[in-house]
């Protein structure tokens, strides 16, 4: 990989100047509650000395995905940023405030931050949110990890995602390298689909569960994070990988009735087609459906839900 090089010039966030070798920690001002109470982006910037890539940290799109959070956390509070060789990270713990207070997915008003780019600075308080970031962050950065996890009940084997039809986001996942790596397109009004129309690559950090600490994930989400700058030459070192699985296509695995869900295989294992993943049990004891894999991959999230409805995904296999 060949990193950007970016000439020696002083970045300036908010009207605030932050020069080669300084570190800052910058305010943005995001919205306020109906108390009046203002509400601030905290923004921490990292600048080496010499010209290279600038790098985006960003986590807390979704207030309830907490892992991601603890990720971007730890980079900064174990000062892996500190000394960087070249070029420059921005790292951003948390995005959506509002959601992250009321332990949500989204801001109050119900929409998703997610889902509301480039936004707008008379729009609703996700598109606001998307907006401050629109303007002020997204124009700095050449390369991008925006930090996820699974949904409401829903567990993400450690994975990175990247654009199908971008080879630099390719590239970048691969030095990255999660347990596993996947190709997928981008959505519509999504953080990614906002940088992609900027000329810009951001990769997608998938680990754990909403409102759930899961070491596992963290650890690999922070040990990608030090091979990805490593290999752009911010960082001397960096982990050794255990290999990445790259996945091209997934399908979900849904039940076919409702009722007390059981799994068998849990993310991350292999399975076959017609292998028992899990079973469907009435409440009563009087029948039992079990859930047979419908193709040979690997197992890369699944549901925790321990009671399902008809429909309702189970199994997320790649292949």
């Amino acid at each position: 990989m060949h990193p950007i090089h970016r000439q020696l010039s002083t970045m300036i966030i908010n009207n605030t100047p932050i020069g080669p070798g300084q570190n800052a920690i910058i305010r943005l001002l995001v919205g306020r509650l109906p108390t009046d109470t203002r509400i601030h982006l905290n923004v921490h910037v990292y600048r080496s000395v010499n010209p290279g890539p600038v790098v985006l940290l960003m986590a807390g799109v979704h207030g309830d995905e907490i892992n991601s959070v603890e990720i971007v956390r730890r980079c900064i509070a174990q000062k892996m940023l500190d000394n960087l060789q070249r070029g420059s990270v921005i790292a951003i713990p948390v995005l959506n405030i509002y959601g992250f207070n009321n332990f949500s997915r989204d801001v109050p008003d119900g929409k998703d931050v997610n889902r509301s780019f480039p936004g707008s600075a008379k729009g609703s308080l996700a598109s606001r949110v998307a907006f401050v970031f629109t303007k002020n962050i997204l124009p700095l950065i050449d390369h991008g990890v925006d930090f996820h996890t699974g949904g409401s009940n829903n567990y993400n084997f450690p994975q990175i995602r990247y654009t199908a039809s971008d080879m630099r986001s390719k590239e970048l996942a691969a030095a990255f390298s999660a347990p596993f790596t996947i190709a997928t397109s981008t959505i519509p009004k999504s953080l990614r689909k906002a940088a992609r129309d900027a000329g810009k690559s951001v990769i997608v950090f998938e680990g754990g569960e909403n409102l759930r600490f899961d070491g596992f994930a963290i650890e690999k989400g922070i040990a990608g994070v030090h091979r990805l700058l490593h290999s752009l030459e911010m960082l001397p070192d960096a982990p050794p990988s255990d290999g990445s699985i790259f996945i091209q296509k997934r399908t979900w695995m849904r039940a076919s009735r409702p009722g007390m869900f059981r799994w068998w295989k849990k993310s991350g294992q292999m399975v076959r087609k017609g292998e028992p993943l899990g079973v469907i049990n009435d409440p009563y004891g009087q029948e039992e459906v079990p859930i047979l894999a419908a193709k040979d991959g690997y197992i890369i999230g699944h549901n925790n839900a321990p009671v399902v409805g008809p429909g309702d995904a189970l199994f997320h296999i790649g292949y």
